[in-house]
């Protein structure tokens, strides 16, 4: 999601934006919305997929898993904001800025490929400050043990405060733009 949001760079789009009359948090809301539905269709055919194509059981609460990947979603689509606001270029800059920061460590980092218990130490250390570490820990929960959210309450809380401090910071960028 923040790469897709990083692409949209081109065409100046943001400097379209700073040129309306509208609040920064009404054009961060804005933003936000139409990327954080995409997402949700993403996630949906992406466990419906899971379910029927791949036969992939499911112990948990579809509810559950609905709502904390909302969470997650949330914040990916600010962290998307807060790249673009601060890319100097084009889409391809925002784009590959995107994929280094969020993509690839959390492909690498999150637990979801390898074992975070097998990685070196500092890396185990490092997972800490990556939000897909949480959802992969909550989608392995909902999955794969039936976990509930009193079970799944630290990587909410978690998730929860990045996604606020994910908006926080794209609403300020985006005001200091406009000043």
């Amino acid at each position: 999601t923040s790469m897709t949001i990083a692409r949209e760079r081109e065409g100046g789009t943001m400097e379209q934006l700073i040129s309306t009359k509208v609040k920064p948090i009404e054009v961060i809301i804005g933003k936000i919305i139409p990327y954080f539905i995409i997402g949700l269709f993403d996630m949906i055919l992406s466990v419906a997929m899971g379910l029927f194509l791949f036969d992939v059981p499911m112990k948990g609460s579809f509810g559950l898993l609905f709502g904390l990947s909302c969470i997650f979603l949330f914040g990916g689509v600010c962290q998307g904001i807060v790249i673009s606001i601060n890319a100097k270029g084009s889409q391809a800059t925002a784009s590959q800025i995107s994929l280094l920061i969020t993509f690839l460590p959390s492909m690498l980092l999150s637990g979801f490929i390898f074992a975070i218990a097998n990685m070196p130490r500092p890396l185990q250390i490092a997972t800490y400050i990556l939000p897909a570490r949480y959802v992969v820990s909550i989608l392995k929960g909902i999955f794969m043990k039936g976990s509930t959210l009193g079970l799944l309450w630290h990587e909410t809380a978690l998730l929860s405060v990045f996604g606020v401090v994910m908006f926080l910071m794209a609403v300020r960028r985006f005001q200091r733009r406009v000043e």
